[in-house]
Order: structure tokens, then C-alpha cells, then sequence
């Protein structure tokens, strides 16, 4: 994509289909008089009467508890510098999303327009009784010190300037286990750092609080060593000038034993890593080009364990990994403050958490067979949803223990479960499933790539590493949308029906009336069918021209399905396909099955959705909850319907007894755990978050899930196939270029998957 092209991209993206990235929603009904009359007036007089007698009922009786103020004057703006307050908002609003995705934070942005430090802060103190916390950002040096300081002294509630105190943290976790793996002790180790701006001070900082020696710290600016001759030093700088001559960072860096870069991209030879100490500790920083390139850094030597901010390369330092977290921990002890002994058991549960075992559902996510401590993993990744029940709570215990905590939690086990629901309503599998398909992207066909969205998925799929795309349609229509949308990219285009294709259309149209002339298929019939663009797309996956193949956006469903189970087919021991469609609840990701295409499957058919269902689960490093739905509760019904979901049931326990599955059982049961538990303990489902609904017909899946979708704006991945021999997936008619994207990635990773069976199989005849 050309630079014009990106930059109208982003453009697009913040201004559409509404301006900007957040949003405020309301959290009670508000249907009826009745329900306006208590949200306003007369009935909100009551609350704000109780938080007159007592201003602690603020917290009870609004958001105050679960906000943050993210404030900004717009001084430092990412890599943009002083670009001033509107120009900021943006971004701020992008920090504010990032709290709700990853905390469930709710978040005003504020951007101040005064570069003045008191103003600053009475700015901030004013407004301060509407927040639970304020998290400040992007405010230049020296004045971010001063206005941090003022403020955590003058008001009561929790505050932290993310750029100083994220990135320390983050980096402090992996630095004491890239130490343990180095064998060498913190007092002992020689620091080089490059940057003394405020999150190289604040790292240094909590480095020296962690034991490193103030002696051992050699600190360079743009402007050379901070030795003892220097006097342009800010007050915070000064306590790091050295007394040893130090010319050059490569004469300091010689016997280094860590390196930290803040700076500048590419000022760090191989040279200079190679003059470090043995098992030397390089944490190069700089984005978007690292102080040293990771490639370059690996290569100089073999002992080397290397970070970076970014996350195409192991061991990323994303201040992502803390804020959200620590917040979400002081908020939920109404701590007074963010303070040092929060702040390190933030850090401490970061470094323990890399040690513990990984979950399949990350391992998956980064493509690795099983991800353990080491020297390319010594920080949890952005993605490893054990960060949520993890740092809160070890912030919150901090901020109890300290003394700084207004309501200290009585139950850890209750509050961790708390923190697990809040997740619910995150994407995070979204950004799971484009992460790994990226990891070993696929040839996917587009059959209807003469379709602009069609096409715009398929730019996507190409420009982001999803995927490999093969554009089937009318060349000079592919070429003239690719033209409008800027996607100048080197793809292949194919034409079925041209003449450049016809030897293809021959050989695939033999192929596959050899496997159907048995079926009362000709030769002329297998030769017509080839020239449309399904069969052919099918014929290109079952030959290995292809990985995977994506269509269904301007033709209806029977219509796809047919030419594909046709040439494709089933999977060995399938009977039959079916659908599945994964729902982005709020309550977390939850599939239904089958979707598509069963119109009323049996007892074993019923049962073999569910097995396949498990499987596709699986395949995403979900872990199974599966309730097998009717109108009927466990037997309280003699009808056949009832009594055919009880059947599967009773097969599946039978055949599958590793498989978390029960019912029949009503939908509002299954999703309700404590509905569950309290009127039927003895299912297998009790104290169990359901996470899949097999509906009995097709009738009955299909409503419920466009339902959903249309009604509570919930995003649909799928209908996912099951059972195919070969990953091809059929979309809904006129699925939007998310949606298309979403399968696209789906194909790939399923592609992935079927490889690696075809693989084990291989293997295990082989032996």
C-alpha cells in the first residue's frame, strides 16, 4: 500500500462510520418514564443526597470507581513531539481503548491547552473528584516530573505518567529473569544506558530500587556521557552523573553487562554487543527501529538475551502489559496511590508469570509448540490472558499491605473470578487468530475477488501478513477496482473462463469427472462446471494450487456448498459437514453449531456437530464448555425433539467422555452458572462457563445466532466449516470486509492446522 494510500486508510478509520474510537454507553435501562424519572430527576436527588452526607457514596453510587482521566497537553506526542492538545486526542483516545480492552477501564480523555506546570495541575486537581485515577501521557521533560509529583502529593486518588513508569516496570520484570538466566546478580552487573529522558530515568530508577549499584549506571543523551563535567543536566538527571570518563557509548559499552536503549534507532554495532560481557543483556527500546536491529544483534553472538519494543521479535517490552493492570488493581482497592510498592509487585508478578506454564490458546497465538522460560521468552506477551487475574491482584495486595488502600478485598479467589468476567467482552480471540495466521500465512482464494469488498479483505489479508491471496474474476474488473482502492500489490489473478486458463480448466475438469462420472456427471458436465469460478476455486485447493479458499458473498449458501462437497468432500470418518459460527459476547466468545447447514440432524449427527464443534475449539486454544440445547431440561420432556438431544447426550458421554458436554438443557440455564448450579448440580456443566450452544435443528441455530448479531451488535466469525476434508469457508451473503478478513484468517490457520495433521499422519506410517 502507498504511503497516500495508508494515510487515507487511518484517516478513514478514525473518522468512520463516527468519528473517534470511544464512545459512552449507558449502564442502567432507560426504556420507560419510570426508568428516566429515577436516572434524573426526581430520583437522582436520593444518591446525591447520600454522597452529600458522605462524599465515600460517590464510589457507590457512580462511575467515579472504575474511571480514569487520561490527560495530555500534547507536549510529547508519540515520535511527533509538541504537536499540541487537539492534536493529541487521538491518541489519547486510542490509550483509552486500550484500558477497556484490556482492564475494562472506562476512560475520559482530557487534553489541557497550557504548557504551564501550575496551571497544569489546577487544571487537573479541579477536575480530579470525577475520577477514580488519572493516568498522564505524552507530556514533554523536564515538566512531567514536576507535574507527576505535584500531583501524587495533592490529590487522594491513584496517579502515574504511563511514559515513565510503564516502561521501567515492564523492563524491570524482564530484566530480573533475563539476570537469573544470565547468573549474574544485579548489585554486580555493569549498566549502559542510551536516553535520559524520563522513562530511561524511571527505568534506572527502579533498577537501583531492585539493587543495581548507582556506581555500575553509565547514562548517555544526545548529547554525550553524563559525566561529572556535565552542568546542562535537569535535577533529575543529575544523581546519574558518573565520575569514570566515559568518551563514547561503544568505550562504556566494552564489558557491559546490560544495555538499555531509549533513544535512537541503529547507533549500536555488532561491534559494541560483541565487546559486552558473557551472556550479555541487551534491551533495545527505540521504536520503531530498535537501537540495534534484532536480527543484526542475535547474529554477533550466541549468548545474547535480547529485547525490544517491538512485537515482530520475542521478548516485546509493551507498557500494554502494566498500565491497564495496575490500574485495575488500585481501582479496585480505592488505593490513595500508585506508589513504589505497587509498582514493584506489579513487576514481580510479571517476571513470575513468564515462568509458569503457557497456555495452548497463546502457544497457539505465537506459533509455537510450547513457549517456557528462556532466553526468548522472559516477559508474558500482550496477548496471555492470565495477565488480568494475575497483576491486579498482586498490585492490590501491595496497595493493602502499603497502607494506601480504601477498601481492602476480603476474598482473592471471588475477586480473581471478577476480574476473568470483565474480559468477557473482549476481541482478544480476534487479535489471537490474526496474530497466528500471520505466523505462516496461506494461499487463500478469493472466488468472488471482482467484488470490491471482496477485494478490500483480500488487500487487507495481503498488506497485514495474514495471508497470500489468489484473486479469481474478470481481470480487467479486478484490475480496475485494485486500481481504485490503491492496491498495487504483486497478487495472482485468475480468470477461469479465459483462454490463459483453459489447459488448467481441462486437467482439473479430467480430475474431477473421474471422481464423479460414477455419479451420473459427464465429461461436458465436469468442463462447464470448471469454467464457474467455485468449482474452479475447489478444484485449485484439492489440487494443492491453493491452501484454502473463501466465497459465498454474492451467491447463497446452498449454491457454495454444493460444488465444494462435490470436488472437496468430507474428512475421513465425516459423515456429514456442518457450521459453526464463532459469537463475540460480551461474556466472551461463544459458539453455535450448526448454523448452515443440517435442517434436522439426528441424535448421532447432533452428536458429531459436538464432537466437531470440540474440535474447532480447540483448534482456536479454547477449552471446550459444551451444552447441548432444547426446550426441555434434563428429561422433563417425553416429546421426540427432547428426547433426540438426550440421545446425543447419552452418546457423547459414552464415546467422548473427555469432552465437557451435558444437557438437554434450556439456553438460558446453560448460560447462566448460577441458575445452573443452583437447580441442577449434578450436570457436568455445573460451575462451568459455558462457551458452545449445539442447537437440535438448523431452525433453531440459525435464528439464534443472527439474533444476536442484529439485535446486540455481536460480532459473528463464520459459519466456520466442519468436517471438510480441505479448509474452505463459506460466508453469509453480503458479509461485510471485516467479516470476510475475520474468515480469511480462519482459512489460514485452519490450512495451518490440517497441515500439521497431514504431517503427524506421515509420521506415524512412516514408523
Amino acid at each position: 500500500m502507498s504511503k497516500q494510500s495508508k494515510r487515507r486508510e487511518a484517516l478513514l478509520y478514525h473518522a468512520k462510520p463516527r468519528p473517534g474510537k470511544v464512545q459512552v454507553v449507558p449502564t442502567k435501562k432507560y426504556a420507560t418514564q419510570r426508568d428516566l424519572a429515577l436516572a434524573y430527576s426526581p430520583g437522582v436527588a436520593e444518591p446525591c443526597l447520600e454522597i452529600e452526607k458522605d462524599v465515600n457514596n460517590v464510589y457507590k453510587y457512580t462511575n467515579k470507581g472504575n474511571l480514569v482521566a487520561v490527560i495530555s497537553n500534547g507536549t510529547a506526542v508519540l515520535g511527533l513531539g509538541n504537536i499540541g492538545p487537539e492534536a493529541s486526542k487521538p491518541v489519547m483516545e486510542g490509550k483509552g481503548l486500550l484500558f477497556k480492552i484490556f482492564a475494562d477501564i472506562d476512560v475520559f480523555d482530557i487534553e489541557v491547552n497550557t504548557e504551564d506546570i501550575d496551571s497544569f495541575v489546577e487544571t487537573v486537581k479541579n477536575i480530579a473528584p470525577t475520577f477514580g485515577g488519572i493516568n498522564l501521557e505524552d507530556i514533554k521533560a523536564p515538566e512531567a516530573f514536576e507535574i507527576e509529583r505535584r500531583l501524587k502529593e495533592e490529590l487522594d486518588i491513584p496517579v502515574m505518567h504511563d511514559d515513565q513508569h510503564g516502561t521501567a516496570i515492564i523492563s524491570a520484570a524482564a530484566l530480573i529473569n533475563a539476570l537469573e538466566l544470565a547468573e549474574k546478580k544485579i548489585d554486580q552487573v555493569k549498566f549502559v544506558i542510551s536516553g535520559a529522558g524520563s522513562a530511561a530515568i524511571s527505568c534506572v530508577t527502579l533498577y537501583i530500587a531492585l539493587g543495581a549499584k548507582l556506581e555500575n549506571i553509565y547514562m548517555f543523551d544526545s548529547n554525550g556521557f553524563l559525566g561529572a563535567d556535565r552542568d546542562d543536566l535537569a535535577a533529575e538527571q543529575e544523581m546519574f552523573k558518573n565520575k569514570d570518563l566515559k568518551s563514547s557509548l561503544a568505550d562504556a559499552m566494552k564489558n557491559a553487562d546490560v544495555f538499555l536503549g531509549l533513544s535512537v534507532g541503529n547507533i549500536v554495532s555488532q561491534e559494541m554487543v560483541q565487546s559486552m560481557a558473557k551472556d550479555p543483556i541487551v534491551f533495545a527500546m527505540a521504536n520503531p527501529n530498535p537501537e540495534i536491529p534484532y536480527d543484526l544483534a542475535i547474529s554477533s553472538r550466541e549468548d545474547i538475551i535480547m529485547a525490544t519494543g517491538r512485537s515482530d521479535h520475542p521478548n516485546q517490552v509493551n507498557n500494554v502489559l502494566g498500565f491497564p493492570f495496575i490500574f485495575r488493581g488500585a481501582l479496585d482497592v480505592r488505593s490513595t496511590k500508585i506508589n513504589e510498592p505497587m509498582k514493584m509487585a506489579a513487576v514481580m508478578a510479571l517476571a513470575e508469570l513468564a515462568k509458569e506454564p503457557v497456555p495452548e490458546q497463546v502457544n497457539l497465538a505465537y506459533g509455537e509448540v510450547k513457549l517456557t522460560f528462556g532466553r526468548d521468552y522472559i516477559i508474558p506477551k500482550p496477548f496471555d490472558p492470565r495477565l488480568i487475574a494475575t497483576v491486579p491482584p498482586a498490585v492490590a495486595k501491595a496497595a493493602m499491605e502499603s497502607g494506601v488502600a480504601l477498601e481492602p478485598i476480603a476474598n482473592w479467589e471471588k475477586y480473581r473470578d471478577e476480574l476473568n468476567e470483565r474480559m468477557g467482552s473482549d476481541n482478544k480471540i480476534i487479535r489471537l487468530l490474526l496474530n497466528r495466521a500471520k505466523l505462516n500465512p496461506k494461499r487463500i482464494v478469493f472466488a468472488e475477488a471482482d467484488h470490491l469488498d471482496v477485494l478490500k479483505a483480500a488487500q487487507i489479508i495481503h498488506e497485514e501478513g495474514i495471508g497470500i491471496p489468489v484473486l479469481l474474476g474478470r481481470k480487467e474488473v479486478i484490475e480496475e477496482l485494485m486500481e481504485q482502492i490503491d492496491f498495487d500489490a504483486d497478487v495472482e489473478i485468475i480468470d477461469p473462463k479465459s483462454d490463459e486458463q483453459s489447459e488448467r480448466l481441462n486437467e482439473y475438469a479430467l480430475k474431477h469427472w473421474e471422481n464423479r462420472k460414477r455419479r451420473g456427471e459427464t465429461l461436458y458436465d465436469a468442463q462447464k462446471n470448471m469454467r464457474l469460478r467455485n468449482y474452479f476455486a475447489a478444484m485449485m485447493v484439492n489440487e494443492g494450487d491453493a491452501d484454502g479458499m473463501i466465497s459465498g458473498y454474492s451467491r447463497s449458501y446452498p449454491s457454495v456448498v454444493r460444488p465444494v462437497l462435490e470436488t472437496i468432500g468430507r474428512f475421513d470418518g465425516v459423515s456429514k459437514v456442518a457450521t459453526t459460527n464463532m459469537m463475540l459476547t460480551k461474556r466472551g466468545p461463544l459458539f453455535i453449531s450448526d448454523t448452515s447447514i443440517n435442517i434436522d440432524p439426528t441424535a448421532k449427527e447432533l452428536a458429531k456437530i459436538a464432537q466437531m464443534t470440540n474440535y474447532t475449539m480447540k483448534m482456536f486454544g479454547m477449552d471446550p464448555v459444551i451444552a447441548m440445547i432444547s426446550y426441555a431440561n434434563f428429561g422433563s420432556s417425553k416429546d421426540p425433539h427432547a428426547v433426540k438431544v438426550r440421545e446425543a447426550v447419552q452418546y457423547l458421554h459414552r464415546v467422548s467422555p473427555d469432552i465437557v458436554l451435558d444437557g438437554e438443557i434450556q439456553t438460558d440455564f446453560a448460560l447462566n452458572s448460577e441458575m445452573l448450579k443452583k437447580n441442577f448440580p449434578f450436570s457436568k456443566l455445573a460451575g462451568k462457563k459455558v462457551n458452545a450452544l449445539i442447537f437440535p435443528n438448523l431452525d433453531s441455530a440459525n435464528s439464534n445466532y443472527k439474533l444476536l448479531k442484529e439485535l446486540n451488535s455481536v460480532e459473528s466469525v463464520g459459519p466456520i466449516m466442519l468436517g471438510m476434508r480441505k479448509p474452505v469457508h463459506i460466508l453469509q451473503l453480503g458479509a461485510s470486509v471485516e467479516e470476510i478478513v475475520n474468515m480469511a484468517a480462519v482459512a489460514v490457520v485452519d490450512a495451518q492446522q490440517k497441515e500439521k495433521r497431514e504431517k503427524e499422519r506421515a509420521s506415524k506410517k512412516k514408523a
